[in-house]
């Protein structure tokens, strides 16, 4: 049995800063490290943080001073203020290729356009967008866009992971209920290699396994895109949700895994399914 892991699988640069970042504010602490939410949608990474000494929590009511890391997916303007405000020590972890949309949102609207998010409803990501300008419209499909109001100037972005197919159904839709639009394709680069090598891959492999969690937009969003084009698509968390009766009769798989999915992981995963057939092949094109 030939296993092939997809050369975009696992983690972003975005995310790899931001974890590392965690990690070395727990090392060098002198106070509490506190993060405001999960740095990113992967249990095993959270997991990894906390026993490192970081404290998650949902508000910043439940901070005692000491340091604030705030998440990949990044934040609203209002956060940033009031940390200041109770005096704590901010390390900012949001991914770059966010922050450049969150500067793209607020000029959006300084152009007089109204914002547009082509995204996932209550996403960190989302909601830290929209938190960039005084007023959003989130549309997470074509059905949604025709149904948004009419406004003359529309300014349209998209969250970082979606899916180029549903941007692409979507926007004709925004067309006939506005006057005027400016889009700017704000996919990043990391999710657009995750896609194009996610629509090849299903055709080339009889199995496809996407490693991550299922709280991961991104993940998932792999996972409906291998499974329309093979229905033998499985995603599992970590090595033991694998069922050897998967790979029964199966020449060729194929392995790919969310953005925040660590390397150990799939590492794991695959030699577990090697294990499966004594002899098998692992093409690692990472």
């Amino acid at each position: 049995m030939k296993i092939t892991v997809a050369t975009s699988a696992g983690f972003c640069f975005g995310v790899r800063d931001a974890i590392e970042m965690a990690f070395d504010a727990a090392k060098k602490r002198e106070r509490d490290v506190w993060m405001l939410g999960d740095i990113v949608h992967n249990e095993h990474v959270v997991r990894d943080i906390h026993d490192a000494g970081v404290k998650v929590v949902k508000r910043l009511d439940d901070v005692a001073g000491g340091t604030l890391l705030l998440r990949a997916h990044g934040t609203v303007p209002q956060v940033y203020e009031e940390a200041r405000q109770r005096g704590l020590n901010v390390i900012d972890a949001t991914c770059p290729l966010v922050s450049e949309i969150h500067e793209v949102a607020r000029c959006l609207e300084a152009e007089g356009y109204h914002l547009v998010i082509i995204g996932d409803h209550g996403h960190d990501e989302v909601v830290g967008i929209a938190g960039q300008v005084r007023e959003a419209t989130v549309v997470a499909g074509p059905e949604e866009a025709r149904n948004i109001r009419r406004v003359k100037r529309a300014g349209v972005v998209v969250q970082s992971t979606q899916d180029i197919q549903n941007v692409k159904a979507i926007l004709p839709e925004l067309v006939s209920r506005c006057q005027e639009i400016k889009f700017i394709n704000t996919i990043c680069g990391p999710t657009r290699r995750h896609q194009n090598e996610i629509r090849t891959m299903p055709l080339e492999n009889e199995v496809m396994v996407i490693v991550g969690s299922f709280t991961s937009a991104n993940t998932c969003r792999l996972t409906q895109i291998s499974t329309a084009l093979n229905p033998r698509t499985h995603q599992v968390q970590s090595a033991e949700d694998l069922d050897p009766a998967w790979f029964e009769g199966a020449g060729t798989v194929g392995v790919s895994a969310g953005a925040s999915t660590p390397d150990r992981l799939i590492r794991e995963v695959t030699e577990r399914i090697a294990s499966f057939r004594p002899g098998s092949e692992v093409v690692n094109s990472r």
